[in-house]
């Protein structure tokens, strides 16, 4: 089955206080299922797998937040304060570690 083909429907009306989700998707089969305790009403047998859930668990897509210059610079230094130092930063070049006496592996001056 093509990509395209491989759809999540949500249905639900005024009426009733009950949704249902249709989907392919791995990620949302495990939510529902894992994170939510759902289980499926149907599975079509191809990966397709359908869930019925209270309505009210069903929210409308958010607006993406929009910061003031200000607010932004107060949250990047709120994070900047309480985020530990993070052991991934950029990878310095062999050159750089050589200056500071620092021996790299071979394989890491192959690459660097």
């Amino acid at each position: 089955m093509e990509a395209f083909e491989q759809e999540t429907i949500i249905v639900f009306n005024k009426a009733e206080a009950t949704a249902s989700i249709f989907t392919y998707e791995r990620t949302w089969q495990n939510h529902l299922e894992q994170r939510l305790g759902l289980k499926p009403v149907l599975d079509n047998g191809h990966g397709g797998k359908e869930y019925e859930l209270p309505k009210r668990l069903i929210r409308p897509p958010a607006a993406p937040r929009r910061l003031s210059p200000e607010a932004r610079a107060k949250a990047i230094e709120r994070l900047r304060r309480n985020r530990p130092e993070m052991p991934y930063r950029k990878a310095e070049s062999a050159r750089e570690s050589a200056s500071k006496g620092v021996q790299l592996s071979r394989s890491r001056q192959a690459h660097g």
